[in-house]
């Protein structure tokens, strides 16, 4: 597959005809293997066995991380666009690398050297997949308000005990980036926050465990369940960059990418239902012509097409400053917020576009409704992304 190059300044750039043929071995995956088996899958919530293992042979699994630790260094606008067509077609499985991805990305950021070494070339390969274990029952967008512990015993290693929730991968994710608590009473908060690698294949206490899995109302297919430590022993090197109360830092550092991800799959979403609604429209017939023909109908596909294009040039222009270093979280959560709306809107005005049938199982559109309500959750919520918005405008405008 493409892979990018990386310039002196870290700056990641891919050739155009790379890029194009990246895409084109996408389109064909898609049509030979993902399409066939969507609905069965998505019905039945089967984990895509198959698919993931196709996945990690294109080496999705290393989409961003760097060359050197055997990924494919792709800049985040080039696996923006590839998040964005699979979403098209399928959203729920771009979740299955992109909490991988951004687990990666704390370690490739923020690791020791040996971290970096040990682990990234696994993660790059799929050899070992996982994810990110933020979430606790009480604490989801306020990560500060986390209760997971983590105690330095007699030997010197971490000893952690609490509960993450609603983790992605979490059943079958090997390893995960776990954000606990190493100093409980700091003040404030975030300065008692650590991230750990946390294996599950290496689970010698037996301390960790994994709890139940949710049954959603969308986003089927990837397991979303509970991690559970109890009295659960992790190495001291697994500390990721060596040093306590980095943690808050690390992976809220990590969500810039995974906000981007998300407003692809928003992206994708909104311009899968574009495209459905358009060949629907052209098919269905009513007063003699087809319902494209109408304008009340002709109104609806004006405006999903003009919020899907905005989608993914917001998508696009957080990607850039990502690529380029810059800090994007008024970027990120921009594209975020308005490509995850984009793409409730647009699945709803499919829906209606569709009638009685959108409300069939036999038709995909009725899936593109039922998953896009997530993207305005996932990654920190909607309102959460207009007060970050707000805060960057403000400061940067100040009288």
């Amino acid at each position: 597959m493409a892979t990018a190059a990386v310039l002196e300044n870290q700056i990641r750039t891919i050739d155009p005809d790379e890029e194009r043929a990246f895409m084109d071995a996408i389109d064909r995956w898609l049509e030979r293997e993902v399409i066939p088996v969507v609905k069965d899958h998505d019905h039945g919530d089967i984990w895509p066995e198959k698919l993931v293992q196709q996945m990690a042979e294109m080496g999705l699994f290393g989409a961003t991380i760097g060359q050197e630790y055997g990924g494919l260094g792709l800049p985040a606008t080039t696996y923006a666009k590839i998040v964005m067509r699979i979403s098209s077609y399928w959203m729920a499985i771009t979740g299955i690398f992109n909490s991988h991805l951004i687990m990666a990305a704390a370690v490739e950021r923020f690791g020791t050297p040996e971290q970096k070494m040990k682990w990234l070339p696994k993660f790059a390969t799929g050899e070992i997949r996982g994810g990110l274990a933020l979430t606790e029952p009480n604490a989801g967008t306020d990560l500060q308000a986390i209760r997971t512990v983590a105690k330095k015993n007699e030997d010197g290693d971490y000893v952690l005990n609490g509960t993450k929730t609603w983790i992605s991968n979490a059943l079958n994710g090997d390893c995960f980036a776990m954000l606990v608590k190493t100093d409980p009473d700091a003040n404030p908060r975030y300065k008692g926050m650590s991230l750990f690698i946390a294996d599950k294949r290496a689970n010698d206490s037996g301390g960790l465990s994994t709890g139940k899995k949710f049954d959603k109302l969308g986003y089927k297919s990837i397991d979303s369940a509970e991690l559970i430590m109890e009295d659960y022993v992790i190495p001291a090197d697994q500390l990721i960059g060596g040093v306590e109360g980095q943690g808050f830092f690390q992976a809220t550092g990590g969500l810039e990418l995974g906000r981007i991800n998300v407003a692809a799959r928003g992206v994708g979403l909104a311009e899968g239902s574009l495209r459905l609604a358009t060949e629907y429209a052209q098919q269905r017939e009513t007063m003699g012509k087809p319902i494209a023909q109408h304008q009340a109908i002709q109104l609806k596909l004006g405006e999903m097409v003009t919020r899907a294009r905005a989608a993914r040039l917001l998508t696009l222009d957080a990607s850039v400053a990502y690529d380029k270093g810059e800090r994007c979280d008024k970027e990120a959560g921009i594209a975020k917020y308005f490509a995850s709306e984009a793409a409730v809107e647009n699945s709803q005005e499919a829906m209606r576009i569709y009638g009685g049938y959108s409300y069939s199982k036999e038709y995909d559109i009725e899936r593109y409704y039922r998953d896009s309500m997530l993207m305005c959750i996932g990654e920190g919520t909607n309102e959460m992304q207009r007060m970050i918005i707000a805060k960057q405008h403000l400061k940067e405008n100040q009288i």
